[in-house]
């Protein structure tokens, strides 16, 4: 059996797309796997903000298209990419164990951040710019597109004293420990992450044959927080305009929900882990 993968062309993408065919072949040895590289919009367009391109969607539209003509079988997807809203017949069929979920600041070498003076950030995200703000409120912000590499070499070049990455990105793409760079990691009670920040999802059309393949590789308390996270910015009506930031996890049978809608006030709610998507409608309720 042969199953057609679809991804966009970015080395991240790539290295989750090896990381879920590796799932998949450890359950299916037989299968064999073709991997299929799709550009988006979010590819394509690098000079505007996210938001004002059409938001997550951006990294998704090209891709559904391809599942709903089967030119490809299934497709991996950095969750927190995925709108609000997939494409009809169609359904995230998996996750893989959540990676790293922070957000990582990333200087130069012995050229670290602090607030003795004003120091210009790249980053053009709300949520990353209202977080960084309440702790270097010197900080001052620029905008910054392109794949991890692009950010990277920007940064070396000396365009900015420091730019905002995902943890699980960095890791995943072995950037961590490039003596060039120093790492400063923030935990979420400090710079609550994007919702999903770290989830490599699987997507596929419902009822399609793939859809039991996936499911054997899928972690049940990834996609409680998965499903948790994605209903939060269901309930806010959340794009990518909105600072949110939220992060759950399963502990001890606890699930507990971290939330922030402005980027000021933090709620947080703890329950029994059978109760994840009550608990989160919860905590919306309380901003």
């Amino acid at each position: 059996m042969k199953i057609k993968i679809g991804t966009r062309k970015s080395k991240l993408a790539v290295a989750q797309t090896n990381m879920t065919a590796e799932k998949i072949r450890e359950a299916f040895p037989d299968i064999e796997f073709e991997i299929v590289y799709i550009s988006t919009m979010g590819d394509l367009v690098i000079d505007k903000p996210i938001a004002d391109i059409g938001g997550r969607g951006i990294f998704v539209a090209e891709i559904e298209q391809a599942l709903l003509d089967k030119t490809i079988d299934i497709a991996v997807h950095s969750a927190k990419d995925l709108p609000a809203q997939l494409g009809e017949g169609l359904d995230i069929l998996g996750v893989l164990e959540r990676g790293n979920y922070r957000d990582v600041l990333v200087t130069n070498a012995n050229k670290s951040v602090g607030t003795d003076s004003v120091c210009t950030i790249g980053t053009g995200s709300l949520r990353r710019r209202k977080n960084l703000k309440k702790l270097y409120t010197n900080a001052e912000f620029e905008n910054i597109r392109g794949n991890v590499d692009t950010r990277l070499n920007k940064l070396y070049s000396g365009q900015y004293d420091g730019i905002v990455l995902a943890a699980a990105g960095l890791e995943r793409l072995g950037v961590i420990g490039d003596e060039r760079f120093d790492f400063k990691v923030f935990d979420y009670e400090d710079f609550l992450p994007a919702p999903c920040q770290g989830i490599i999802a699987v997507e596929g059309r419902k009822n399609d044959f793939t859809a039991e393949i996936i499911k054997a590789l899928n972690d049940m308390d990834t996609y409680r927080s998965f499903e948790a996270e994605r209903f939060i910015g269901s309930c806010l009506n959340a794009d990518c305009g909105m600072p949110l930031g939220a992060y759950t996890f399963t502990e001890n049978g606890k699930f507990t929900v971290s939330l922030s809608a402005d980027g000021e006030k933090t709620v947080v709610k703890t329950g029994d882990i059978n109760d994840s998507l009550r608990i989160a409608k919860e905590a919306v309720s309380c901003l």
